[in-house]
């Protein structure tokens, strides 16, 4: 059995959805789970704590052992806040699942700024932000000697490829990414692993959409794997949703080259371009 006991974790946006999964899942194994979750409604707006109380109160009548924590990781002193009551409450913090995150749907052209600023704000400046301060704990205690593996989950989506109308949403997927691997090298040397996860499942943020998705539980079950010592993998993206797993090609690969017998003008290009990179193009404007 995947065991995570006398280990901590924080999961944000941990109230509902994959987050409250995680926090069960994690939990039934023996981790201290602080459970964070701001409580507003699918746009970010509002504060609410019965979720992230209800989730800690549905983990100690089943003898496991949280801790509630309400801070808005898309600030810093948010994000320093839930790694603080990690500290605070269970005295370490081995396990971090960055899962919170809004969604404000709207065209390009019509995305007003503070759509496309908040979104980025709470999914990539929370991740970036939680990390940060995780990381700063995680290097204190490797200068000190001790000798200890860490895990970092990052949830990205393959909306980071791109979605109609979630232009804000992707820009943050796709950041998430690349910071991902970014912590994936950075923090290899406190012996600290960072994986992103591709979750595919039916949640608060997706209910709207036309596709039937499948629920919550495997796409929290890779995120526990990962998070475990059973697991060695790092820098690594994986799609998950109900009975299917996928591996995601880590960071872009080049897919065909072409050279010129010196530096490119625009007319070699336009040239050119049809008969060889141009033919290995699968989207065009009819």
């Amino acid at each position: 059995m995947v065991d995570f006991d006398e280990r901590t974790v924080i999961v944000t946006g941990g109230g509902r959805g994959i987050g409250r999964e995680a926090c069960l899942q994690f939990a039934e194994r023996g981790a201290n789970v602080v459970v964070n979750d701001i409580g507003g409604d699918p746009s970010g707006t509002g504060s609410d704590q019965r979720p992230a109380d209800a989730v800690v109160e549905e983990i100690e009548a089943a003898d496991g052992t949280a801790a509630a924590d309400y801070s808005d990781v898309g600030t810093w002193d948010g994000a320093a806040g839930v790694v603080e009551t990690a500290l605070d409450e269970f005295g370490e913090l081995d396990v971090v699942y960055n899962n919170a995150g809004i969604l404000r749907e709207n065209s390009i052209v019509n995305m007003t700024e503070a759509e496309f600023d908040e979104v980025i704000r709470v999914h990539l400046k929370g991740t970036f932000s939680v990390l940060h301060h995780a990381a700063a704990y995680w290097r204190e205690q490797s200068k000190a000697g001790a000798d200890r593996p860490r895990a970092v989950v990052n949830a990205s989506s393959d909306i980071a490829a791109g979605g109609f109308g979630l232009g804000n949403y992707a820009a943050a997927k796709a950041g998430i990414l690349g910071l991902t691997r970014t912590a994936a090298e950075e923090l290899a040397k406190y012996d600290v692993r960072a994986n992103a996860i591709w979750p595919v499942a039916d949640t608060r943020l997706t209910e709207e959409w036309p596709e039937d998705l499948p629920g919550p539980a495997s796409s929290a079950a890779m995120v526990v794997f990962l998070a475990s010592t059973d697991c060695d993998v790092t820098g690594q993206t994986i799609r998950v949703g109900g009975d299917r797993i996928d591996l995601v090609t880590p960071a872009p690969k080049y897919e065909y080259t072409v050279c010129s017998d010196g530096e490119w003008s625009p007319e070699e290009i336009g040239a050119r371009f049809a008969d060889t990179v141009g033919q290995h193009v699968d989207e065009r404007i009819e």
